[in-house]
This record gives structure tokens, C-alpha cells and sequence, in this order.
């Protein structure tokens, strides 16, 4: 197996790590789950930028890399909904769509058609992971004492903490790009769903 692929695993690996860690009652569990889901989040990108410059790329590569982030999301965003870190609707329409992108690849891949990940997936996917970090950061950062509020919990530009209103921004930001990637991955390759209409 090569090292892209054995990156891919990992992710998977580390996507129990955080989920593990975010629930348990161990001191600073917050931000070790935040550190764990960034490595996950950067075995992601070099994953990707080895299998390119080195050519390997392979058909487990192409369907499970989407499938370890689909995952890795999808958990963040469900354990949010959870912890009462983001409302339940939002996340409904990111795993919505996820769902619903994973099943035409399956479906594709049943005929023979391989679905590579298109270049607004790739966006989307990149707000998702900023959402999430934000998410941990504004979670985590009282725990990371007085360097941790004077830096994450600035008011800035009104009482609000900076970190507190970029979350939500980035919230709405992932939520929409997520919509609009699933939108138009569903109709660039509608011919491979509609031949059983």
C-alpha cells in the first residue's frame, strides 16, 4: 500500500481519535481534539499533494481519500450538533449532501465510472475544515489560559470576541458552499442517475 493510501487509513484512524478525546472527561480534551483533528485535516492535503507528484495515484486513492473526509466532517459536524456547538439544521444539509454525492459515486462505480472530486468540492471541503477548527478554537481557547483569551478572545470590532463572530461566518460560509458543490456535482453528472428514471 502506498504512503497516499496509508494516509487515507490514518484519517479514518484519527477521525476515532478526536470523537474519542471531544467526549471524554480527560484534562484539555478539547484541544487535543482539536490537535487530532488537524491531523487529520493535513493528512488530507498531503495525501493528495504526494499521490500528484509522485503518480500515485489509484482507484482506492480516488473513491476512499473522499470517503475519509466525508467521514472525518460529518463526524465533527454531528458531534457539534450534540455538544449544542451548532444547530442541527445546517448540519442536516452537510451530511445531506454527502450522503447523496457518496451514493451517485457508488452508483458510478457499479457501471464502471470512477467520480473524481471536482474543484468546488475541493472548496467546500476546505470551509468545512476551517468551520470545524473555529468551531474547536472558540470551544477550546478558555482552556489555553491568558494567552488563550487575549489572543482568541479579543472584542473585536464591537463586545463580541473575534473568534465568536468568524465561527459563525464560517459556519454559514461551509453551509453554503457545501449546497452549491452538491448542487452542481448532481447536475454535471445527472446522466449517471437519471439512466434509471
Amino acid at each position: 500500500m502506498n504512503l497516499p493510501n496509508q494516509l487515507t487509513i490514518s484519517r479514518f484512524l484519527l477521525t476515532i481519535a478526536f470523537l474519542t478525546v471531544m467526549f471524554s472527561a480527560i484534562q484539555f480534551h478539547r484541544t487535543i481534539a482539536l490537535l487530532l483533528f488537524i491531523a487529520a485535516a493535513l493528512s488530507d492535503y498531503l495525501d493528495g499533494v504526494i499521490a500528484r507528484r509522485r503518480k500515485l495515484v489509484t482507484n482506492f486513492g480516488i473513491l476512499m481519500d473522499p470517503l475519509a473526509d466525508k467521514i472525518m466532517v460529518c463526524s465533527a459536524f454531528i458531534a457539534f450538533v450534540g455538544l449544542g456547538w451548532m444547530p442541527a439544521w445546517m448540519v442536516v444539509i452537510i451530511v445531506a449532501r454527502e450522503l447523496a454525492i457518496t451514493g451517485m459515486r457508488l452508483l458510478a462505480a457499479s457501471r464502471n465510472v470512477v467520480l473524481a472530486a471536482e474543484g468546488c468540492g475541493k472548496y467546500k471541503t476546505v470551509a468545512q475544515i476551517v468551520a470545524i477548527i473555529s468551531i474547536f478554537v472558540v470551544a477550546s481557547y478558555p482552556e489555553w489560559g491568558a494567552v488563550g483569551r487575549v489572543v482568541f478572545g479579543y472584542p473585536w470590532p464591537g463586545p463580541t470576541p473575534w473568534a465568536q463572530w468568524f465561527t459563525e461566518l464560517a459556519k454559514w460560509v461551509a453551509v453554503g458552499l457545501t449546497f452549491l458543490s452538491g448542487w452542481l456535482y448532481l447536475w454535471r453528472n445527472r446522466a449517471i442517475y437519471l439512466q434509471d428514471l
